[in-house]
């Protein structure tokens, strides 16, 4: 096995949540060669990765035919040995389905399966014993047919380089926590009377540091002046990713939604506390970290989940699932992170 490629053209989440594969794969096999085909804008993620050999780029929002068939045919010159797909849609399923590798593992669910070499299956909400499947377990599932199994690390993992963390060194002087108020979801983010109710009732003296996009940025403020407290900091649009990561690594514990944050936190084993509003960590999407706690809605909601993904607003116009939980509930998990620290 010299050349592989690994394909997951979705989101930050899931390209973090594709990278035990780089890592197992690595320990299996030596001297393989590992390139990794995402979308653009999620290179970032893997920059100064220790495994990775090169990095495709898929432009799928600037011709994105013409960018499937170009990439199409680099990967069928390039002749890799085995390709894993991670994505269950037609394109990525005909990017590999015509790679001319000896082996192309991907799941059953994609519609070109049917011209895998090896197809797996996907299950969501399923239990391992006692415990839900993971997102990254149905992944590393995937490398079953190439003789890896019973996998026990399955923890995300990202590299920040010296520079990134020379960046967010400033940052660091003091005790900090971090909260990631916002999610590309309106039904998956916590509400902002949630996150300035928090904040006032937070008995910290230390930094509490928002992050996010710039397009976060007024969200954040919002946040900021509401909760009228000298040690928030809008920190949205100043870190890149790895930046972010780093930072994260460093706090008493991070605040997190059911979002690409809660991911970053884990690459890095970041203390996190993850809330969830309209999905559940039941769909296999939970924090990995070390001291890892998550924070929902105590009352049994007949909606909740409404869905794998979230929603631009809630479909039963209440939006109980975030507005039902309690500040208590996040200030209880900043106790325990505080006794974990010590």
């Amino acid at each position: 096995m010299k050349k592989i490629l690994i394909i997951q053209t979705a989101y930050i989440g899931d390209v973090i949540l594709a990278t035990p594969l780089i890592e197992n794969l690595k320990n299996h096999f030596n001297d393989v060669s590992i390139d990794f085909l995402l979308r653009k804008g999620n290179e970032s993620l893997l920059k100064n990765h220790p495994v990775i050999n090169e990095v495709l780029i898929w432009d799928k929002k600037k011709d994105k035919n013409r960018g499937l068939w170009k990439l199409s045919k680099i990967i069928r010159k390039r002749k890799y040995d085995t390709v894993i797909n991670l994505q269950r849609f037609l394109s990525s399923g005909l990017m590999v389905a015509f790679s001319g590798a000896k082996k192309v593992i991907g799941f059953d669910k994609n519609p070109m399966s049917f011209m895998f070499s090896d197809k797996l299956p996907h299950l969501i909400g399923e239990k391992i014993q006692t415990s839900f499947v993971h997102e990254t377990q149905r992944n590393l599932s995937l490398l079953a047919p190439l003789g890896i199994n019973n996998i026990e690390d399955h923890r995300p993992r990202l590299y920040p380089s010296l520079s990134d963390r020379e960046k967010v060194a400033v940052y660091k002087e003091d005790d900090y926590i971090c909260l990631a108020p916002t999610s590309v979801w309106y039904t998956k983010q916590f509400h902002k009377e949630g996150w300035v109710d928090f904040i006032k009732n937070l008995d910290f003296e230390g930094k509490i540091y928002l992050l996010g996009a710039s397009s976060d940025f007024d969200a954040c403020e919002l946040i900021i002046n509401e909760a009228a407290k000298s040690n928030v900091v809008n920190l949205t649009g100043k870190l890149n990713l790895l930046q972010s990561a780093a930072l994260m690594e460093g706090a008493l514990v991070n605040f997190v939604n059911d979002s690409a944050p809660m991911h970053l936190a884990s690459s890095v084993n970041a203390p996190v506390c993850a809330i969830y509003c309209s999905t559940v960590p039941d769909f296999g999407f939970g924090p990995l970290s070390e001291f890892s706690k998550v924070v929902e809605v105590k009352e049994k909601l007949d909606c909740r989940p409404c869905g794998l993904h979230g929603y631009k607003t809630c479909p039963q116009k209440h939006f109980s699932c975030a507005k039902g939980i309690q500040t208590t509930q996040l200030l209880e998990v900043f106790e325990k992170a505080k006794a974990y620290h010590n």
